[in-house]
């Protein structure tokens, strides 16, 4: 039997022929049909199954390294894209189809910000691997421990993801007395902006924040791993701003949605 302060999402993968997408949040003994591709342009009608009982749709692992696990579909109707899955053949946090992933998803947020309709970035395990479970995993910033207010927060982009437990990421922007956090809106009414990141759990790891310039500032973090990291900016250089944090070896051990600056 779960614990009180463990909450189960009904959900399904939905292994189509052409990529692989999550509908998370869907009514119990409900099933989304997986017998669909690309070019038969059924895909729609599942997403608004999903939506229809406030699901959330996710694009999976849009690289994955076997037959049918490139994302052929178009983004668009899904509500989140997973840059960070599980490794399939170790037990690594970290892999090249989501480095593929995370530069994807990196390159659109600029265009989607701009049009209104951004989808934030999520992680999980997805689990093949004895020992998997949770590496990764998304941190999500909730009103409560209940389905509803966890997909708002995955929907929303007020979350990030960790490579494991032992990793802590806190990510803020503030202008003129205004703090925002991952997911949210600064209005900086054109002052300058201090971000700051603030770090546990990267040995001699490194912290770069990321404009729709691209990688703008990174710091080296100490032997002990822990560090606060500090960068100014104005939202006329950024749209956004969010968090890489990786190991010296290039693996990323945490990553976070953006803060959008208006």
């Amino acid at each position: 039997m779960a614990a009180d302060d463990f909450l189960i999402l009904l959900g399904e993968e939905v292994t189509t022929k052409t990529g692989h997408w999550l509908a998370l949040g869907i009514d119990p003994g409900e099933v989304v049909d997986w017998n669909h591709q690309v070019r038969d342009g059924l895909v729609d009608k599942c997403l608004d199954q999903v939506h229809r009982v406030g699901g959330l749709c996710v694009a999976a692992h849009p690289h994955a390294p076997y037959p049918s696990g490139d994302f052929m579909f178009p983004f668009r109707g899904f509500d989140v894209v997973e840059v960070w899955n599980g490794l399939w053949t170790s037990d690594r946090p970290w892999n090249a189809d989501n480095e593929a992933a995370l530069a994807e998803w990196g390159r659109s947020l600029a265009a989607d910000i701009h049009s209104g309709s951004w989808r934030p970035a999520m992680g999980n395990s997805d689990t093949h691997l004895e020992g998997q479970i949770g590496i990764p995993h998304t941190v999500v910033f909730a009103e409560e421990l209940g389905t509803e207010a966890i997909l708002a927060g995955i929907r929303a982009g007020r979350s990030w993801i960790a490579e494991s437990a032992d990793v802590d990421v806190s990510f803020t922007a503030s202008a003129d007395g205004r703090v925002a956090g991952v997911g949210e809106r600064l209005a900086t009414h054109g002052g300058q902006v201090e971000v700051r990141a603030s770090v546990q759990g990267v040995p001699t790891g490194s912290v770069s924040f990321h404009t729709d310039r691209g990688k703008v500032h990174r710091t080296l973090l100490p032997a002990d791993g822990v560090g606060v990291v500090q960068w100014d900016t104005t939202a006329e250089d950024s749209a956004s701003v969010r968090v890489e944090v990786r190991h010296p070896n290039g693996n990323v051990a945490a990553l976070t949605n953006p803060i959008i600056l208006t």
